[in-house]
């Protein structure tokens, strides 16, 4: 993208160069309630890779989203053009305000750095609060066995503990997504006991009084019975629970946000099916077992791979997430691929967290999207169940 304004060369320049502290943009250029009022960015390290933080103040309400560092600068400048009169931008280089007037062009200020001599930390994990702190007992925390009823968080349960708070920072990643000005529908596949489906109505809807609906879905009815029963002792009036299955699941026409924690093999497409037909804003899933591609895959040049059962198994896995990830980004999703847990409490950590961007990007990038699927797909000699059930939806090859 050209760059043609001082101020935006030096956005990415100190984006680059990681000599960005902290930006500061506000005063709208126009009243737009989907466009938060101020915005701060800031950098922070997420497993050992720098990423961009925005947090967003709407109204009352705060949420935040990581933005890989490659992507940062674009975003920073196209928020500025469009939507933001002023912006204080610090960094080792300088202190930089701009000013915008209503025909869009930019006054600068600059002053010395007032950064310190020595860098800030960014290690996220030793600043953020957890969603859900330890020592404010949360009902649905009590109830389900996690915490005492003075807050204290069960020793043996910390893991699971640990893996709800990670759950709900990825679900705060995403809610600028989320329409605010109407009751949003959620929808759990494959619920099961519900431990992170209460998380997730415990933020929406009890901390953030959102209006909200939720419905856990799951084969099991001696477990949608227990959920219910819970879901009714707590006062969740909005969550409910019912025994299905995912693929003939036909009772709602719109869906904001799909979640579908662990299904197998193919269930979990069956869900991004359902969430690609609902024109779901966000989808998050972590895929369990994935057998359909380790008995497909066929390829001569890597045969040092497929011939040791162990490494093929895990290598279909991988690929099978990535032909979904592809697959969603053709159908306008920008997709991100995320360790959800630990790897030593499961290996079944990985999950997709997709948001839906259609309109952002153009027919030529999805074109080229689609192109590198096929040529993933044939070199692989596979035919992917999700690329025969979305069908249609797809460019035709």
């Amino acid at each position: 993208m050209d760059r043609t304004e001082q101020w935006q060369l030096d956005i990415e320049e100190w984006v680059r160069t990681r000599q960005l502290r902290q930006a500061t943009f506000s005063q709208l250029r126009r009243k737009d309630g989907d466009v938060p009022a101020k915005t701060i960015i800031r950098p922070i390290e997420l497993r050992g890779e720098l990423y961009y933080q925005f947090q967003y103040f709407i109204g009352n309400k705060v949420t935040h989203e990581n933005v890989p560092q490659a992507d940062a600068a674009d975003r920073m400048i196209a928020w500025l053009e469009q939507h933001y009169r002023q912006a204080l931008i610090k960094s080792n280089a300088a202190d930089v305000q701009l000013l915008f007037s209503k025909k869009g062009k930019a006054t600068v200020l600059t002053k010395p750095s007032t950064a310190k001599a020595e860098p800030e930390s960014l290690d996220h994990n030793r600043q953020k609060q957890r969603v859900v702190q330890e020592g404010e007992a949360a009902p649905f925390l009590v109830e389900l066995g996690i915490m005492t009823k003075d807050g204290k968080v069960v020793a043996k349960k910390q893991d699971k503990f640990r893996q709800i708070n990670r759950f709900l920072e990825m679900v705060s990643d995403v809610l600028p997504y989320l329409p605010e000005d109407r009751e949003i529908t959620i929808v759990d596949f494959g619920c099961g006991k519900s431990y992170l489906t209460f998380a997730l109505y415990h933020l929406l809807a009890v901390k953030q009084q959102r209006r909200i609906s939720v419905v856990g879905l799951d084969l099991k009815a001696d477990v949608i019975a227990f959920c219910q029963e819970l879901a009714n002792k707590l006062g969740y009036d909005r969550l409910r629970f019912q025994v299905g299955d995912i693929a003939q699941y036909k009772e709602q026409s719109e869906v904001d946000m799909v979640v579908t924690l662990h299904a197998c093999d193919t269930a979990t497409d069956a869900a991004l099916v359902k969430a690609v037909e609902w024109g779901a804003s966000v989808i998050l899933s972590v895929p369990c077992c994935q057998h359909e591609l380790f008995r497909q895959i066929e390829n001569e040049a890597m045969a040092p791979l497929l011939t040791h059962g162990l490494l093929k198994e895990r290598f279909s896995a991988l690929a099978t997430d990535a032909i979904r990830s592809q697959l969603l980004e053709v159908l306008g999703y920008r997709t991100q691929l995320l360790e959800f847990i630990d790897p030593e409490h499961t290996p079944k950590n990985m999950l997709i967290r997709a948001v839906r961007t259609a309109g952002s990007a153009g027919s030529a990038d999805k074109a080229r999207k689609w192109q590198e699927y096929v040529t993933f797909r044939d070199m692989l000699n596979v035919s992917p169940y999700l690329e025969r059930a979305l069908g249609s939806r797809l460019p035709e090859q």
